[in-house]
C-alpha cells in the first residue's frame, strides 16, 4: 500500500516538473503520458516555466521511441487537447486549463473555431473572452459563442435572483401568522404550543396546532434606478453583473430600472434590460472615456430626484473633463439623488480605480466603493426603506 502511495506522488510530482525530473520519479503509466501531453501541450508555451526547468521540453520530442513526431502537441488540435483534458482530468483542472489557455496564452482557436466552442465548457472567464472578441467572431462562429454567453448568464441571473427575492419579499416577525407557508415555519412556537401533546414512550411531539411567522411587506414605489455602466475594456467583469443585476431588479415592481452603457459615447439600452443575453451580445468593449457626459445622460433620465439612485459603475479613469463629471455629480447629490460610485461590480469586487477621482467623488457627496451584485442589491433596498 505504501509503495503504490509513494508511486502515485512520484508520479504527480512528474506531471509538475516534466521530463527534467524523470530521472528522479522513474517514467509514467499510459493514462499520465497523456495527462503529461495535455500540460505539456499548454504550458510549454511559458518561456519563464522553461527558463526555470519547469515542464521544460514535456512531450515535444521523441524521448526513449516513446512518442514519435507525430504524437507531439504541435500535432495536436485545440479540439483534440479539449477532447484530452475533459477525459483525463477532474473538472476543476478542466477548469483552470481552460481559463489558462483563455487568460495566459490566448489561444485564438478557442474563439474563433466553432468545433471548439461547442466542447468548451462555458465559464465566467470564457464569457470575458468572447464579449471581448465577438465583433471579430464571423456569424457561424457568433452563434456558437451565443451559446456560451447563454448559458453563463443563465447561472448568474438564478444566483442573484435568489438573492433578490430574500432582500425584497420581505422580512420575519414575531407576530403569528395565519398564512401556512414551510419558509415561514416557527419551530420554536410550534414545540410550545404542542407540549401537552408529548408522547413519552415513543418521545416526540404530536403536532396538532403547526406555527408560522408573519412578513412585514417590503412596497417599492415610484423609485428609479440609473445603472451607468463603463464598457472600458477593464470593466469588463462589471459589465456582465451590470446587465444581470438590472435584469433581475427590472423585474420588481414599482422600481423603474434604466441601463447606460458609454465610452465616449453614450448608450441607452434600457430597452434590452429584461434580456441580459441580447444586452451583452450588444455590448461594444474598448475605446476612450467621457463619465461626465454619461452621468448628465443619466441626470436627464430622473423624474423624482429625492426617490431616485443613480449607480456610476466605472475605474473613474475620466477621459473628459473631470472638473464637469465632479460638478455634475455635486449637482445630483444637492437635490437629493442618492449617487453610488461602484469601483468593481463582480463575484469579486477586486477594484483597480482612479483613487484621486474617487475621494473627489465622495467629497461631492457620493457613497463610492466596490461591491458584489448581492451587495449592490441590498444597498438599494436599503436606500428603497425596505
Amino acid at each position: 500500500m505504501g509503495d503504490e502511495h509513494n508511486g502515485a506522488d512520484l508520479q504527480r510530482w512528474r506531471l509538475i516538473l516534466g521530463p527534467a525530473a524523470e530521472s528522479c520519479t522513474g517514467g509514467l503509466s499510459a493514462e499520465n503520458a497523456g495527462r503529461d501531453a495535455a500540460l505539456d501541450w499548454l504550458y510549454s508555451r511559458d518561456d519563464d516555466l522553461g527558463k526555470r526547468g519547469v515542464r521544460r521540453g514535456g512531450a515535444r520530442g521523441d524521448r526513449d521511441g516513446q512518442r514519435g513526431a507525430d504524437d507531439s502537441p504541435s500535432q495536436l488540435t485545440t479540439v483534440d487537447w479539449l477532447d484530452g483534458i475533459h477525459r483525463l482530468f477532474p473538472k476543476e483542472t478542466i477548469e483552470r486549463l481552460e481559463r489558462d489557455a483563455i487568460e495566459r496564452y490566448e489561444i485564438s482557436d478557442v474563439l474563433t473555431n466553432p468545433d471548439v466552442l461547442e466542447r468548451i465548457e462555458p465559464s465566467p472567464a470564457l464569457l470575458k473572452a468572447v464579449l471581448r472578441t465577438k465583433h471579430l467572431m464571423n456569424p457561424q462562429v457568433l452563434a456558437a459563442a451565443r451559446r456560451i454567453v447563454e448559458e453563463v448568464v443563465q447561472r448568474l441571473v438564478e444566483k442573484l435572483s435568489v438573492q433578490v427575492r430574500t432582500v425584497f419579499t420581505g422580512s420575519r416577525t414575531r407576530k403569528p401568522s395565519f398564512h401556512r407557508r414551510s419558509r415561514d415555519f416557527d419551530l420554536k412556537r410550534t414545540l410550545r404550543a404542542n407540549l401537552k401533546h408529548y408522547q413519552p414512550e415513543e418521545r416526540r411531539v404530536a403536532i396538532e396546532r403547526p406555527q408560522f411567522h408573519s412578513r412585514t411587506s417590503k412596497r417599492l414605489e415610484q423609485w428609479q434606478l440609473v445603472l451607468l455602466v463603463d464598457q472600458s475594456g477593464s470593466m469588463t467583469g462589471s459589465v456582465i453583473h451590470s446587465a444581470v443585476t438590472a435584469a433581475c431588479l427590472h423585474a420588481l415592481p414599482g422600481l423603474k430600472t434604466h441601463l447606460i452603457a458609454f465610452d465616449t459615447a453614450v448608450v441607452d439600452m434600457t430597452s434590452d434590460v429584461d434580456d441580459p443575453v441580447e444586452l451583452l451580445m450588444k455590448v461594444q468593449l474598448g475605446g476612450g472615456t467621457d463619465i461626465a457626459r454619461a452621468v448628465e445622460y443619466g441626470a436627464g433620465l430622473i423624474e423624482n430626484p429625492r426617490r431616485s439612485i443613480v449607480a456610476l459603475i466605472s475605474d473613474f479613469y475620466e477621459g473628459g473633463s473631470e472638473a464637469r463629471l465632479v460638478h455634475l455629480v455635486k449637482q445630483l447629490c444637492d437635490q437629493g439623488t442618492q449617487v453610488l460610485g461602484l469601483a468593481a461590480l463582480d463575484e469579486d469586487a477586486n477594484p483597480i480605480f482612479d483613487r484621486h477621482m474617487a475621494a473627489r467623488l465622495t467629497k461631492a457627496g457620493a457613497h463610492v466603493g466596490a461591491m458584489t451584485p448581492s451587495h449592490l442589491v441590498e444597498f438599494v433596498a436599503e436606500r428603497l426603506g425596505t
